[in-house]
């Protein structure tokens, strides 16, 4: 039986954007082979033994060629795996997975689309910056900077007047600007380059069609980089809300144990910062644990104790793991007042079905 290679928008690079289907698959992958662009932290989601495979590309540097990505698909399928082919942004736009999925379809493997937040959409919203507006431009044309096998670029002259969001246009900023110029655009229409768009990284530079290019190489910007022309740039001064955040161009390294890290972690992304998650601790419950053992049997055993006092969402979390597992259960625990040291470890009394009757005023030990 053959498998099934799900072709998912991994969003421009904020781990947020992912939508809620592509989440899902990745969390029953068997195979991720994954872009340069796609969030690392989505690598997370999959589940454990799932075999991970960098696919990425960048100028002059490509993991797998196109055609290793599109026989290595093929061939995750053919043996029967549940395949996850994570790719930057959309995949049908500007995204080869048009390319993938004709591949497989011609080959007679199932495949589905799920997509994703395009970069070009989402850098340009970060940036203050609407593709369209009924007052100023009624029009977006997607284009990219990037000609395949050495053949001409965009035919601006062709172009519709309208907004013009050019993907992967960092290194023919200068010939696309005069581009667009020559076509017909006043040398005066605001321009605007953001790189690494819709992430903690994100730079962006403003100008017009005639100076961009000097400002951008001033700024020293790097690909990925997307190129906005048109009206509606003259709005960013009012709607660039993304670079205003109050961490925004801060790195937070977080130590926290993995399984903890994500709430604090999401924390400071919604206020910002790139954040980088590098666990300094580990949390393991000692086996044997002949104390724990005793300290069960007494509180089981007796009606000697008043109160069970947890002080930390681990020592909550493995407490009651060990009086699971043994042959008590909650009813052990009848008549006991349970006071948690704070929110975090009376919440970890919720999956076992039982609620904390206090909390100290301060939540530290000296209160508790």
């Amino acid at each position: 039986m053959t498998g099934k290679v799900y072709l998912v928008g991994a969003g421009p690079g904020d781990p947020g954007l992912l939508t809620l289907r592509g989440a899902e698959l990745l969390g029953r992958a068997q195979t991720v082979v994954y872009d340069q662009l796609a969030a690392p932290e989505l690598l997370s989601l999959a589940p454990p033994g799932c075999r991970l495979v960098d696919a990425g590309k960048k100028a002059g540097d490509h993991a797998l060629s196109q055609a290793a990505i599109n026989e290595l698909l093929a061939q995750e399928a053919l043996a029967g795996r549940t395949v996850i082919r994570l790719k930057g942004g959309d995949p049908y736009i500007f995204g080869r997975g048009g390319e993938e999925a004709l591949y497989l379809a011609e080959r007679g493997l199932e495949f589905e689309t799920i997509p994703g937040v395009s970069s070009a959409i989402a850098a340009a919203a970060a940036a203050g910056v609407p593709l369209t507006h009924r007052g100023l431009s009624q029009l977006a044309i997607l284009a990219t900077g990037h000609a395949q096998n050495g053949r001409d670029g965009v035919d601006f002259a062709s172009l519709p007047d309208g907004t013009v969001a050019v993907v992967m246009g960092r290194a023919n900023l200068k010939s696309i600007c005069q581009g667009l110029i020559k076509s017909g655009r006043p040398p005066q229409t605001p321009a605007a380059a953001v790189e690494r768009g819709a992430t903690a990284r994100q730079k962006t530079v403003v100008g017009t069609l005639a100076d961009l290019p000097l400002l951008a190489d001033r700024a020293r910007l790097a690909p990925p980089t997307l190129l906005v022309a048109g009206a509606v740039v003259s709005l960013r001064d009012r709607l660039g809300w993304f670079e205003k955040r109050p961490l925004f161009g801060r790195t937070v390294l977080v130590t926290r144990a993995r399984a903890q890290a994500g709430r604090l972690s999401a924390i400071f992304r919604e206020l910002g910062a790139r954040v980088i998650e590098a666990p300094a601790i580990a949390v393991r419950p000692i086996e044997p644990n002949p104390e724990l053992d005793q300290a069960l049997e007494d509180l089981t055993g007796s009606r000697l104790f008043g109160y069970l006092v947890l002080t930390s969402p681990n020592g909550a979390e493995i407490f009651l793991k060990a009086l699971f597992k043994g042959p008590g259960d909650a009813r052990a625990l009848f008549g006991l007042k349970i006071v948690a040291i704070g929110p975090g470890t009376a919440a970890a009394l919720t999956p076992f079905g039982l609620k904390a009757d206090g909390l100290p005023k301060v939540y530290q030990a000296e209160g508790l």
